[in-house]
């Protein structure tokens, strides 16, 4: 990862990764090999049996897949203001235990990440604390108030990776175009929360049938994907480009789709939930299923899956955003948005989509490292002198979310429970093993 992202830098170990499936789309490549990972890169995709390096740790991966690790552009290190909630050091374990090689967190803080002090002391903390190589955004607008720009350049000079009001809409128009036009000017990537306030007000999931039938207020798919198709054409006047976080509704990827048709530069992402959950989840009035935006209809969990399928939508990425448990257990209306995700997105979207065939493991391999590309980040790729982003994964092991405990401080999985079918056994970034689930193997290459 670029230097932007920090992270516990430590001496990279040489290791072979013997007889694994290795599934890099980008690559072309789905065959078994013995991955040699040396000096913290890929050294060598060698004939399974045929590698060997002195000193070496040799891992009997047969039967596990190899892949690029994965990448997450959105996720809450509730750092600084609720350490109680996550920290650089919780959540960058949480995101070695799901896969992931690097993650960017938000900036809507308690204070918020507005100064290019603030980017500074996130970043030294993630040097001393992170397991994996972690970016941070600052705010767009001061406060995330919406009216006064922050100071772009400095904050970018500072390592900030880009601005966002994650968590909040910008809602004026006027102060939209002109951020528009400062990123331009100073290259920041710009991450778009998607919701019309005015017509989201009072919400607390989504409006439709089951929001009717249950009494809960509720705010419709309209108030992203009006959002989405202005700041679109914003971005087209400005010649600017955005990122569109966590689609989801149908209305919002007929808006992408339409916008890069005629050649906006945009992307997008889609998270784990949205992908697999509809808003039926909410007639048990669990608050852990309270996310915004809100779990929508099938109609629009279908729409992304097309939408991902498709490429309409670019990435997938997790808004892992952990609460704690006493402000979970209120009820649905007065209980805060949002649900952890970083240590199940991937094994969750194995069992749901891939082992039913709905979407192939190549396909989803991709998008799961695809939000690097977002933020001018290379996509991790496992060929010989590649940095070794790696994950082990056996897809055919079963197991309860949460029964063996949590590496994130929060616990607030709308996931938890559930039966899923693969598991991620290790995760290496940069070189350095920053995840290995206890009791997997250890040898020494002869």
């Amino acid at each position: 990862m670029a230097e932007t992202l920090d992270w516990r830098r430590g001496e990279a170990g040489d290791l072979i990764l013997a007889g694994a499936r290795v599934v890099d789309p980008a690559s072309g490549l789905d065959e078994a090999r013995d991955v040699v990972i040396r000096a913290g890169r890929i050294a060598e995709l060698a004939s399974t049996g045929s590698a060997s390096l002195d000193g070496a740790e040799r891992i009997d991966a047969e039967g596990l897949l190899a892949m690029p690790a994965f990448f997450d552009p959105h996720v809450h290190l509730r750092t600084p203001g609720r350490e109680d909630e996550e920290d650089p050091e919780t959540g960058a374990r949480a995101a070695a235990a799901g896969g992931y090689c690097g993650i960017l967190a938000m900036a809507n803080t308690d204070p918020v990440v507005d100064t290019a002090a603030d980017v500074v002391a996130l970043r030294e903390r993630a040097a001393a604390e992170a397991c994996v190589p972690t970016g941070f955004l600052a705010t767009a607008t001061r406060g995330m108030a919406g009216e006064e720009l922050t100071e772009a350049l400095e904050l970018r000079d500072a390592g900030a990776i880009g601005i966002s009001d994650d968590g909040l809409p910008i809602a004026s128009s006027r102060v939209m175009r002109r951020v528009l036009a400062y990123q331009g000017l100073h290259g920041l990537q710009l991450a778009l929360h998607e919701q019309d306030p005015e017509l989201s007000a009072g919400g607390s999931m989504h409006e439709g049938e089951v929001s009717a039938e249950l009494g809960i207020g509720g705010w419709p798919s309209v108030a992203e994907s009006i959002m989405i198709a202005r700041d679109c054409e914003l971005a087209a006047y400005e010649s600017a480009r955005i990122h569109v976080q966590h689609l989801s509704a149908a209305s919002s990827v007929e808006a992408v789709e339409a916008a890069k048709a005629r050649g906006v530069r945009i992307t997008c992402e889609a998270t784990p939930h949205h992908l697999v959950l509809t808003d039926e989840a909410l007639r048990s009035l669990d608050a852990d299923f309270k996310m915004n935006p809100p779990l929508r209809t099938e109609f629009d969990r279908q729409a992304l899956i097309a939408g991902l399928r498709s490429g309409a939508i670019d990435c997938v990425a997790t808004d892992h955003a952990p609460h704690a448990a006493d402000e979970k257990a209120e009820p649905i209306e007065s209980a805060p948005f949002g649900v952890t995700g970083l240590e199940t997105a991937f094994a969750v979207l194995h069992t749901e989509l891939v082992l039913p065939g709905v979407l192939p493991l190549d396909l989803l391999v991709e998008r799961m490292s695809a939000g690097a590309r977002a933020f001018d980040f290379a996509q991790p790729r496992i060929e010989p002198g590649a940095p070794a982003d790696v994950v082990l994964f056996d897809p055919a092991v079963e197991w309860e979310v949460g029964a063996d405990g949590w590496e994130s401080r929060s616990r607030n999985s709308c996931f938890k429970g559930r039966a899923l079918t693969g598991r991620v056994q290790l995760t290496v970034a940069g070189g350095r093993v920053a995840f290995r689930r206890r009791s997997f193997a250890l040898g020494v290459a002869s």
